[in-house]
C-alpha cells in the first residue's frame, strides 16, 4: 500500500463560496484552511467566490492565466481579441484580483506542510463558453480550440510554478481541471450564437489531445493532474486516457456506466472524489452521508480498506450559492465523513 493510499479518504471542496466582496473571499479561505488544512483527512484548496464579478467567475478567473491570449468582456460574455501580449482592461483586472487572492493565500497559509489544490477551467468548457473575434464560440474554430488549449497548458505550468513559490512546503498539488460544459462537446450539445442550432461533436480523440496537452503541463509540473465534471454523462474513461489521475463527481448524477467507470478508477489506485454532501438546504447528519458513502463502495463490490487513499468526498456543485453557515458547514461534513470512512 501506497503512502498516498494509507493515509485514508480525504474531505474537500470544488471550489465555490458564497460572497460577492473581497472580504468573502477572505472569510471563505478562512473557512477552507481552519476545516481542511490541519487535518490529516483534509485537503485544502484556493476558494472561488465568483459573486464579486465577471474576473472572479471561472471563466474570468482562467482568462487571467492565459498570457499567450488577449481577452475582453462583452455583453454576451468573455471573447478573445487576438495575440498582442498587451492584455485588455478587464483580463487585466481578473489577472489583478486573482494575484490579491493569492498574496492573501500566501499570507495565511505560510507554513502549510500539507495537500493543497488548485482550480483551472479546462480547455473545452472555455471553448464552450468563450467568443471569437468574429463571433460565436471558439468550439466552431477548430485551430482557434487547439490555440486556446496549448496556451492553457503554459498558463498552468506558469500557475503552478507561482502557486508553488508561495507554498514551498506544500507535500502535493493538486490541479483541478473544470470540464462541466465537457459532456455537451461530446454530444453536440453547445448552442451556436444563434440559439438555433448546436456546434457540431467534438470527437473523443480532438477531447483527448487538447485535455492531455493541459494535464501533461500539470503533471510536469510536480501536480497531480484531476478533472472536474458536474454533469451527467461523465466520461470518466476519456478523461483517465488523458492523463486525469483523479475524476470528481456528483454521485447523484452518475449512471450505471459511471459507477462502473469509477469503481475501475478506483481499483487503478485513481482518485475519485464523490459529490455526496448537498450544496444547498438542509444538510444531513454525519451518519446518513458514511453510510450512503458506504453502501455505494459495498454496491460496486469495494473494500474501504483497500480503496480508501483513493477516494475523496467534497460538497456537490453550486456552494455559491449557499449561505457561509452552510459552506461552513458543508466543508466539515466533507472532513468527518473522509475520517469515518478511513475508519
Amino acid at each position: 500500500m501506497s503512502a498516498r493510499a494509507s493515509a485514508g479518504v480525504r474531505g474537500t471542496g470544488v471550489g465555490s463560496f458564497p460572497g460577492d466582496t473581497q472580504r468573502d473571499y477572505d472569510e471563505a479561505l478562512s473557512v477552507v484552511l481552519g476545516e481542511l488544512a490541519g487535518d490529516a483527512h483534509g485537503l485544502a484548496f484556493v476558494p472561488e467566490v465568483p459573486g464579486r464579478g465577471a474576473g472572479a467567475a471561472m471563466t474570468g478567473r482562467t482568462l487571467g492565466l492565459v498570457t499567450e491570449l488577449d481577452a475582453d468582456l462583452q455583453p454576451e460574455g468573455w471573447r478573445l481579441t487576438g495575440t498582442s501580449g498587451a492584455a485588455p482592461l478587464d483580463q487585466r483586472r481578473a489577472r489583478s484580483l486573482l494575484a490579491q487572492d493569492l498574496d492573501t493565500l500566501e499570507e495565511r497559509a505560510a507554513g502549510h506542510a500539507g495537500p493543497f489544490k488548485v482550480q483551472v477551467t479546462g480547455p473545452w468548457t472555455l471553448a464552450a463558453t468563450v467568443e471569437r473575434p468574429r463571433g460565436d464560440k471558439l468550439l466552431a474554430d477548430h485551430g482557434a480550440r487547439r490555440e486556446l488549449a496549448q496556451a492553457l497548458a503554459v498558463a498552468v505550468t506558469d500557475h503552478l510554478a507561482d502557486v508553488r513559490r508561495r507554498l514551498p512546503e506544500a507535500t502535493e498539488l493538486v490541479l483541478q481541471l473544470d470540464e462541466p460544459a465537457l459532456p455537451a462537446v461530446l454530444a453536440a450539445g453547445v448552442p451556436t450564437a444563434s440559439g438555433f442550432g448546436k456546434h457540431r461533436t467534438v470527437h473523443p480523440p480532438e477531447a483527448s489531445e487538447a485535455l492531455d496537452w493541459v494535464l501533461t503541463a500539470a503533471s510536469a509540473a510536480g501536480a497531480t493532474p484531476w478533472v472536474h465534471c458536474c454533469a451527467p454523462d461523465v466520461p470518466i474513461g476519456l478523461l483517465r486516457g488523458a492523463g486525469a489521475h483523479g475524476v470528481m463527481v456528483d454521485l447523484d448524477l452518475l449512471d450505471a456506466d459511471g459507477h462502473d467507470a469509477a469503481a475501475e478508477a478506483l481499483e487503478a489506485g485513481d482518485t475519485i472524489v464523490l459529490g455526496v454532501v448537498p450544496a444547498t438546504g438542509p444538510l444531513p447528519g454525519d451518519k446518513v452521508l458514511v453510510e450512503r458513502v458506504l453502501r455505494w463502495l459495498d454496491l460496486l463490490g469495494l473494500d474501504p480498506e483497500k480503496v480508501g487513499g483513493s477516494l475523496a468526498v467534497s460538497p456537490s456543485c453550486g456552494l455559491a450559492g449557499s449561505t457561509r453557515a452552510e459552506a461552513r458547514h458543508a466543508l466539515e461534513l466533507a472532513r468527518n465523513v473522509a475520517r469515518s470512512v478511513s475508519g
